[in-house]
């Protein structure tokens, strides 16, 4: 029960700062900035909300701080829309998705690159050893 409440209440906070940051915030420094996951803690009194930002590390950077400093009106904004006694407080954190997935993708290719090495080496390889002397070629067992 207190699970299905949780993640009712995390997506309903991903939608609202969600839209919230399609309409602009007031901060030069806020690039494209994506929400990408928000979790509640059990209390409800804390949400942790992780994004993305489409840019240079510079530029994440500063969209970070950007979104630190607009903590307390993103904040407000979740409360005015939410319908809950207590609004959770807010903490930004960086998703480190795309960093993961460039390195997954890496390492696949660097798996794939050795299976073909293995392959070709496979390829051009003979059985080790001669033939069973005591096993019959037509011994079907």
């Amino acid at each position: 029960m207190a699970g299905e409440r949780q993640a009712r209440l995390a997506d309903r906070i991903r939608v609202i700062l969600a839209e919230r940051l399609e309409k602009g915030l007031r901060d030069p420094r806020l690039g494209f900035v994506t929400i990408t996951d928000v979790r509640v803690s059990g209390d409800l009194q804390h949400a942790s909300v992780f994004y993305t930002v489409l840019g240079t590390e510079e530029e994440r950077i500063a969209s970070g701080a950007a979104l630190t400093s607009a903590t307390g009106m993103l904040r407000s904004e979740v409360g005015r829309q939410l319908s809950t006694r207590l609004v959770p407080t807010l903490e930004f954190i960086p998703d480190a998705l795309p960093e993961n997935a460039d390195h997954i993708g890496a390492l696949l290719r660097q798996a794939q690159e050795r299976d073909a090495e293995v392959a070709k080496l496979a390829s051009s390889a003979s059985h080790a050893g001669d033939a069973d002397p005591y096993r019959a070629e037509d011994d079907s067992e």
